[in-house]
């Protein structure tokens, strides 16, 4: 195997993708996965290692965080600052994995990680991913797929910090290498447009000569209560069944009235998804008490967004049950 490049910036990062046949490496969790299983042929490398402003977290004038991609999801979650500012994301970083993978794994590929479809990492499958023209999961084992079907592939998006940052109305900053007219640009936009649903061909839109620099959160919101579930198995830390992150914006320095609500929820869809019912139905909703029968109605019609396939039927009532948890535990939290 070629030894890979390793770009001192992330400029020259992208400048290396762009003349094509390299993949970027950050830190590496997944990528050695593909490889050993047959999802990706080993080819060159750009390590990103080295690049150090792809490691920095810099405050904005306007009280918002930028974070390099290459921040390890650990830092997510013990760093006070961050961790007092954005507490839903610190919920979902600190839940993620293990000690071990949370220290090494970074922002930028948690977000474009694979999904966890085991026909995808069997090599005795073929898939839309690997070049076939069928989803063996929707006729196969697809007890841990989309309960939100929005279109071919039967995979749910596995990234639990792109559920958060949904959540945190984030954007993403893209660099590319220019191809061979060698003058890169960039581009900032918003997180969901990182994802096609309806694409059964790849989990990310980002094109091969593009590089994810950084993720950019807007400025925290005074009196914010917040809170994440996670509902997955416990035996091996596995990718969550169904995950929710909520955030209530609430008066009176957090005592008061939801004025805001942020519902994301991820592991249902090919993408993580908002429920917009839920958020309007939480306005009005006062700490400390149940959310009302306003949010009973919004909570049932979440039923109506999903179309199970035979064997996640289940997922439609645990999806309901995790929201309206993560709500009440929400609700419940102290204000930041």
């Amino acid at each position: 195997m070629t030894a890979p490049t390793r770009p001192a910036s992330a400029a020259e990062a992208a400048l290396e993708l762009a003349r094509g046949g390299a993949r970027p490496r950050a830190g590496g969790t997944d990528l050695a996965a593909c490889v050993e299983s047959g999802v990706v042929a080993p080819g060159p490398l750009v390590d990103l290692a080295r690049a150090e402003d792809l490691r920095e977290t810099r405050w904005t004038e306007d009280g918002g965080v930028r974070i390099g991609a290459m921040t390890t999801v650990a830092a997510l979650g013990t760093r006070p600052r961050l961790a007092g500012a954005y507490p839903g994301l610190a919920a979902a970083a600190r839940a993620l994995a293990t000690p071990q993978v949370r220290s090494v794994a970074t922002v930028g590929g948690n977000l474009l990680q694979r999904n966890r479809c085991p026909y995808l990492r069997n090599p005795a499958f073929d898939c839309f991913q690997t070049g076939g023209e069928g989803c063996p999961a929707r006729t196969g084992d697809h007890l841990r797929g989309v309960v939100v079907d929005l279109g071919p592939c039967a995979a749910p998006h596995p990234s639990s910090l792109a559920v958060a940052l949904l959540a945190h109305e984030a954007t993403v900053v893209v660099v590319t290498g220019g191809g061979s007219s060698q003058e890169g640009g960039q581009a900032e936009r918003d997180l969901a447009a990182l994802y096609d649903g309806t694409d059964p061909t790849r989990d990310h839109r980002l094109a091969p000569d593009e590089l994810l620099t950084a993720v950019v959160l807007p400025a925290p919101v005074p009196g914010e209560r917040a809170a994440h579930l996670r509902a997955a198995g416990r035996a091996r830390a596995e990718w969550p069944l169904v995950e929710a992150v909520v955030r209530l914006e609430c008066a009176e320095e957090g005592a008061g009235p939801v004025a805001r609500a942020w519902v994301a929820v991820g592991g249902v869809a090919r993408t993580p998804l908002r429920l917009s019912g839920v958020e309007r139905a939480l306005v009005g909703a006062v700490p400390g008490r149940e959310p009302g029968p306003g949010f009973d109605r919004a909570l049932e019609g979440v039923a109506d967004l999903c179309s199970p396939l035979p064997s996640t039927g289940y997922k439609v009532d645990l999806l309901r049950a995790s929201v309206r948890d993560a709500v009440e535990r929400a609700l419940g939290a102290p204000a930041r």
